[in-house]
């Protein structure tokens, strides 16, 4: 198998802040800037204007000291208001996004939600928000964790979860809509990112989802090959490439026109950022230190793109992230047992939401985590609702097919941080 060549050696530091500075300088050159300018500010919907709608985007954070589950309880949430409005209790996640991306843990969710299950049957192609809930909880009992940061796999009892999970078949190209997973590629000195777009249209980067999970989860350097092996990386955990995808996914959106044609904006999105808890301020440890900077990372992300979405974030935009102070007393040491976890995950969507404002930081909002969620569920089952009655589409998904063009799509980050 022909691997590509190796790049040559950069300073990291010079790789990420680059990153850095691409995201946000589209983020500005899109919709920051002039926010409240008459000049530059977002123009309104002119009277009888054919509305194209709104791109739907989940996004998962990677750290935190859930291992994943706060944002499983809170799709498992979501899921049951969206059944309940729209009277289907088949309703699946993946049937009322577009987009999703997840780093970390939260990238195998977005995985689990989004892929085409081995077994499955008309009408039901994915999983649901409960049973991904289940296997991040049974991943706990069988240190399955471990396995995915480390070496693939060891004990008999974790390699069957896993392949109850992931048939060893599935690629990229099998999940059912666009989905983004992040991880670090140590020979490029580079973020990479998996991509369904990428993985359609371009020879040497579909890649088995197990072997995408292992990479965004490994915490030791794994090589991982693309399934034509032309392709090959040296991945390290999502985390340290981008702990919140969600700036991310919103570029992929943005330059994607083949897929989302009439995306220009923060008034084009529907988007919900669900974070994992805090980590434990008080671990001196290097690992410790980590989760921290990785927490302050996402916060930043989430500051800049509600800056972004100024006004509009208020329906268009919303953040699941537990409370600081209650995620300090909440240490790592207290979510052993899995009961323990599942109680504190429900107390912290409980709390009173944390929201960012335009230039004044972040404060603790009147509704609940729960009521955000449900609000959230509204504006999506009128996106939903609205495209039943529309000429124009929001989403072109691209299918799978021997003769489509190898012309890629994708986001640039994508593109730019392969191998």
């Amino acid at each position: 198998m022909a691997a590509l060549p190796k790049s040559p050696v950069r300073d990291p530091a010079f790789d990420v802040d680059k990153l850095t500075n691409e995201i946000f300088s589209i983020l500005e050159n899109k919709f920051l800037f002039g926010y409240d300018t008459p000049n530059f500010a977002v123009p309104k919907p002119q009277p009888g204007k054919l509305a194209a709608g709104k791109v739907r985007i989940l996004s998962i954070d990677g750290g935190g000291a859930t291992d994943g589950v706060l944002a499983a309880k809170s799709l498992v949430h979501l899921e049951a208001s969206l059944r309940r409005r729209c009277g289907n209790p088949n309703a699946r996640i993946a049937d009322f996004f577009d987009v999703a991306t997840g780093s970390g843990a939260g990238g195998i969710l977005a995985t689990l939600l989004f892929m085409r299950r081995k077994d499955a049957r008309e009408g039901s192609p994915t999983i649901t928000a409960e049973e991904a809930l289940g296997f991040l909880v049974r991943c706990r009992k069988a240190s399955c964790w471990r396995i995915f940061r480390r070496r693939w796999p060891a004990g008999r009892a974790e390699k069957k979860l896993l392949r109850e999970a992931f048939a060893d078949e599935l690629t990229m190209r099998d999940t059912v809509k666009p989905v983004l997973i992040p991880c670090y590629d140590l020979e490029s000195h580079a973020p990479f990112v998996f991509s369904r777009a990428d993985a359609l249209e371009m020879d040497g980067y579909d890649f088995k989802l197990r072997d995408v999970c292992a990479a965004t989860m490994a915490e030791r350097p794994l090589e991982i090959r693309s399934v034509d092996g032309r392709t090959r990386i040296v991945a390290i955990n999502g985390r340290v490439a981008m702990n919140n995808p969600t700036a991310a996914a919103i570029t992929h959106v943005l330059n994607n026109k083949q897929e989302f044609p009439f995306c220009n904006g923060p008034e084009d999105l529907l988007v919900l950022s669900l974070g994992n808890g805090g980590s434990d301020f008080e671990d001196p440890s290097r690992s410790g230190l980590a989760r921290i900077t990785e927490d302050g990372a996402s916060a930043m992300v989430d500051q800049a793109v509600s800056m972004a979405f100024g006004e509009s974030g208020k329906h268009n935009y919303v953040r699941i992230q537990a409370n600081g102070v209650f995620a300090r007393r909440q240490g790592l040491a207290n979510y052993q047992k899995t009961r323990d976890i599942l109680e504190s995950t429900e107390e912290m969507l409980a709390q009173r939401h944390v929201e960012s404002v335009l230039f004044q930081g972040k404060k603790i909002g009147e509704s609940t985590n729960i009521d955000r969620l449900e609000l959230f569920s509204g504006e999506i089952l009128k996106e939903e609702e609205r495209r039943k009655t529309s000429i124009l589409p929001t989403v072109v998904l691209k299918r799978s097919s021997p003769h489509s063009p190898r012309t890629s799509s994708a986001t640039s980050l994508s593109i730019s941080s392969s191998v």
